[in-house]
């Protein structure tokens, strides 16, 4: 009898942990570059209560074992590292990688390895260094920030990620260009917040970020689209229906939980 109950328990932490995920994404529909998370389970060790019995050519027949589930756990939490649909916005410096691959950022020079992102919304600050919303250097090819020159009246930057400035003078200069990463594993890539991640030793063999440039076919890197934003991959009709899912399944595990009291309380009521 304890068994159903401390099955149900699991069923309903998980569950709840899935309605976390699920409410986590919704409240990032709209963040520029967002990745949607799902939640996969995996069953808890079975208890054996009778083992297997093999078959015997001529005398008898296998007989299969016996086992009682235990309940289910969290097997992963997956990032779904999947396009988020474009949005057209004509500022020159709002970017997107239409493609494998994340931008490099960093929140100093000095800092190695750098964070990537996905989210290109950057500016040029006063100092003409090209920066993220929260004033993140964003790296070239050589993992250095990049800074427009000072006599630069205009730029634009091509799907190679190159930036042509024109100078005062009228000539172009294209010696910029926007550092790529490609990662092996996205998945394995932990999330820091603030549209950032993070690289691991299970993202990246040895953890080492090699920068490269966009729309590399070598490299597999996508080309990137000036005057569009990379928006959320969250898809509200799945998520809403998995909320849904959710739901039930944490009212089912909840009735487990009374159906179980309920028989405990008979046996208590054996003796008067």
């Amino acid at each position: 009898m304890l068994r159903s109950m401390y099955s149900g328990v699991s069923g309903m932490k998980g569950f709840q942990t899935k309605l976390d995920v699920i409410g986590n994404n919704i409240a990032n529909v709209n963040t520029t570059g967002f990745k949607s998370s799902r939640v996969m389970f995996k069953d808890i060790l079975s208890q054996t209560t009778a083992g297997v019995t093999a078959p015997v050519d001529g005398e008898n027949g296998g007989i299969n074992a016996k086992q009682i589930g235990l309940g289910v756990s969290v097997g992963s939490i997956d990032t779904l590292h999947l396009a988020g649909s474009a949005q057209t916005t004509n500022v020159p410096t709002d970017l997107r990688i239409d493609g494998d691959g994340f931008f490099l950022v960093k929140l100093d020079p000095a800092q190695d390895p750098a964070f990537l992102t996905r989210a290109g919304d950057f500016h040029v600050d006063a100092l003409r260094n090209l920066v993220t919303s929260d004033g993140l250097y964003v790296t070239n090819v050589d993992g250095d920030p990049i800074r427009l020159e000072d006599n630069a009246v205009s730029f634009s930057i091509g799907q190679n990620g190159v930036i042509s400035q024109k100078l005062d003078d009228g000539t172009i200069n294209t010696d910029q260009s926007i550092g790529v990463a490609k990662v092996t594993n996205p998945e394995g890539l932990e999330k820091m917040g603030g549209n950032l991640y993070r690289v691991t030793l299970n993202a990246i063999e040895g953890g080492t970020i090699t920068p490269t440039t966009a729309n590399n076919a070598t490299d597999g890197t996508g080309a990137i689209i000036a005057g569009q934003l990379e928006m959320s991959n969250v898809d509200l009709t799945g998520e809403f229906t998995e909320m849904i899912v959710a739901q039930r399944g944490f009212q089912a595990n909840s009735r487990i939980i009374t159906t179980s009291d309920e028989v405990l309380q008979e046996v208590v009521n054996l003796k008067r």
